[in-house]
């Protein structure tokens, strides 16, 4: 069957695979998150591929590690490649790095890499304290893959995700090409990432990223994963994308701003842009931090609704964060009102409206986009992965979404439904809330929101 006219520009943008709907699983709770990593690592045969932020060191998480472990004993034919962030990951005396070690004495089946960002160098790579190091950029792919599944997702490997956060999950099934693009991209990425030994020291696995020239190490990294990238947009466009039962593809979009590939963005920039009247797009975001070209975008450029899911203050994962990091929530509100009184200004709030999601011991990490084409009641597109939207996202962290197009009406409705049980929980954002006497936020909230909207604080443990 055919990919809907509206869409048909991206197989140009992007690689593409096709597949049937039912392919697909929606996850939706944070404990279903853990428990299909936890047997899909049980199951895996021959590879088993985590990319995250970093991954905690409680015992969840150790559990998992356990698997994999036990997994790499039992099959000699069985490849582990972990990516993380390695400032992210070094963080405090027991971190991811050391939480791995027992993978690595078998290091002919398993490789532990840690992307560091070449923007990081000089004087500031050892000025800035840890914690404030990771502003600077981190490797922010959530991507976690098991023999030819792949399962893509917002959330990091730690506790929270698998319990009270609520992201978003989906489980893509029995799809070789689609696993084998997103192995052979982490595995590039690694390459040009820190390598992880047993003795837990770092070394390069090619150009050291901070002290070789940042120039080199930049073309070297971009020529082996954009270089790949853009082959496989080669590979798969020509191939008339799909097979006579196939309803649904998967077009993967990277971001890499320091090495200034911005296709995720001006992919999502153009579908907000294309989106005609009639359409229903929700934009979810776990931090309210639009970019200026995409609020632009949403404001003058674009005819369709938008509705935007954002956390409330309570659900926002800075909320008992302590010293600069307190001000956060604050500052979402902040940012949050300023879009919702332009919005109100140009007379577009029949248009655009905002909802903040509440819910009472749960923090919000949902991001992505449902897109409703006119006159339908169900969505045809989705975007899920790791970007958040703002400008961290397009400025400063390595980011993958997916947009998933389809046609297959079951699919449509587990999407629906997936948006449905999201906005159960959300309250709508009017000035009148965000003005409210529990809103203020502090004075050095409002000075520094300028300089915080790029460079955005991941200060504490939640991103």
């Amino acid at each position: 069957s055919n990919c809907p006219s509206t869409f048909g520009w991206m197989k140009y943008a992007s690689p593409g695979f096709s597949l049937h709907g039912d392919q697909v699983s929606i996850l939706h709770k944070p404990e279903e998150f853990y428990d299909t990593l936890l047997e899909r690592c049980e199951k895996a045969k021959f590879r088993i591929m985590l990319a995250s932020l970093y991954i905690g060191t409680g015992p969840m998480e150790e559990k998992l590690i356990q698997t994999i472990k036990e997994r790499i004993n039992d099959f000699d034919q069985m490849k582990v490649n972990i990516l993380l962030d390695a400032n992210r990951g070094s963080r405090g005396k027991i971190n991811s790095r050391k939480m791995l070690l027992p993978l690595l004495s078998n290091s002919k089946q398993c490789q532990v890499s840690m992307f560091h960002t070449p923007t990081l160098r000089g004087p500031l790579k050892f000025l800035l304290p840890a914690r404030y190091n990771e502003l600077v950029g981190l490797q922010h792919m959530k991507l976690y893959l098991f023999d030819d599944d792949v399962l893509i997702s917002g959330a990091n490997l730690s506790e929270d995700y698998f319990t009270k956060r609520q992201d978003r999950y989906m489980l893509v099934k029995d799809c070789k090409e689609l696993a084998d693009f997103y192995w052979e991209l982490v595995s590039r990425i690694s390459s040009v990432s820190l390598g992880l030994d047993r003795s837990d020291n770092l070394f390069p696995r090619s150009y050291h990223p901070y002290k070789f020239s940042r120039k080199t190490y930049i073309k070297a990294a971009k020529d082996k994963i954009w270089g790949f990238y853009k082959k496989s947009i080669k590979s798969s466009s020509h191939k008339t994308l799909g097979r006579l039962n196939h309803d649904s593809w998967v077009f993967p979009l990277l971001e890499l701003p320091p090495l200034s590939v911005h296709q995720d963005s001006e992919v999502t920039k153009r579908l907000l842009e294309g989106a005609e009247r009639g359409s229903v797009l929700t934009l979810s975001t776990g931090y309210f931090n639009l970019t200026d070209q995409y609020v632009d975008t949403i404001l003058q450029k674009s005819t369709a609704r938008f509705r935007i899911l954002m956390a409330h203050p309570t659900a926002n994962g800075f909320l008992k964060a302590s010293g600069l990091a307190s001000g956060i929530p604050g500052a979402y509100t902040g940012l949050a009102l300023e879009f919702l009184s332009r919005v109100i200004s140009s007379g577009q709030d029949e248009r655009v409206t905002m909802f903040e999601y509440i819910r009472n011991g749960w923090t919000y990490h949902a991001k992505g986009l449902w897109y409703t084409l006119p006159n339908n009641d169900l969505p045809s597109l989705t975007l899920i992965g790791s970007s958040n939207f703002g400008s961290r996202s397009v400025r400063r962290d390595l980011e993958t979404q997916i947009a998933i197009i389809t046609t297959n009406e079951s699919l449509r409705y587990r999407l629906k439904e997936e948006e449905d049980r999201l906005n159960k929980h959300t309250v709508q954002f009017t000035p009148e809330v965000g003005k409210g006497p529990d809103r203020k936020p502090a004075l050095w909230v409002l000075t520094t929101m300028r300089l915080f909207k790029t460079f955005f604080l991941i200060i504490v443990d939640f991103s």
